[in-house]
């Protein structure tokens, strides 16, 4: 019996470590970019070379979810504003059955954006994935980062360490359902993309650059 309750004292004392670890990084990874985060007035004389839009659900019938709809509405703003002269659509296209940045690049369209100023990632699977090519393969230096303000910390974190001059803008234009699940995932996302950056590995796909100030019709598929 004794033994079987210093087996559970250290087990608890061992997952209490983890949480406060867990806990700890989450606030220093919030509190290292958190003066990053600027209205859509602020960002439009940013100077940037384009506008992330980080990707999103997208339904069955090709309409993007509510929070890509903001996400894509708050980045066609900061374009008309002047921010960036360009939009880079980050999203999963691994499948042919499923393309989140073809709708995002035609929801930009319909807005009233040329198609040479919206440049598609394909291969934007994961936020880090995202901020590696936007850096390597588009060859963007000053970037404006679109998502919910949730996901804004991490993909501030992820750009500034791989080198990215970067802001934010939140594209919360409404509450969403499910936000608290959200929110908790979000902790276990930011330590782990804390040690990602820590390593830096090359995401799955890079390829042959393709600047961001060339024609965004390069990128089409």
């Amino acid at each position: 019996m004794q033994k079987t309750v210093k087996i559970a004292a250290a087990f608890l004392s061992l997952a209490a470590a983890g949480l406060a670890a867990l806990l700890g990084v989450n606030a220093y990874v919030k509190s290292a970019v958190s003066d990053m985060i600027i209205s859509a007035e602020e960002a439009s004389d940013y100077g940037a070379d384009c506008v992330i839009v980080l990707g999103c659900k997208v339904k069955e019938n090709g309409v993007p979810s509510d929070m890509l709809r903001d996400r894509l509405t708050r980045g066609v703003e900061l374009y008309r504003l002047g921010a960036a002269p360009k939009i880079l659509m980050s999203g999963d296209h691994g499948r042919e059955d499923y393309n989140e940045v073809g709708a995002m690049k035609s929801y930009a369209e319909d807005a009233g954006v040329p198609s040479e100023d919206v440049f598609m990632d394909h291969a934007g699977f994961s936020t880090y994935e995202t901020m590696y090519r936007a850096k390597e393969v588009f060859k963007a230096r000053r970037v404006i980062i679109v998502t919910q303000e949730y996901h804004l910390y991490r993909s501030l974190y992820i750009a500034k360490k791989l080198g990215l001059e970067a802001v934010g803008v939140s594209s919360d234009l409404e509450t969403y359902r499910g936000q608290l699940k959200r929110d908790v995932r979000e902790v276990l996302a930011r330590s782990k993309d804390f040690m990602t950056c820590i390593f830096t590995p090359k995401p799955k796909y890079l390829g042959e650059a393709i600047p961001v100030s060339g024609d965004g019709n390069l990128t089409n598929d």
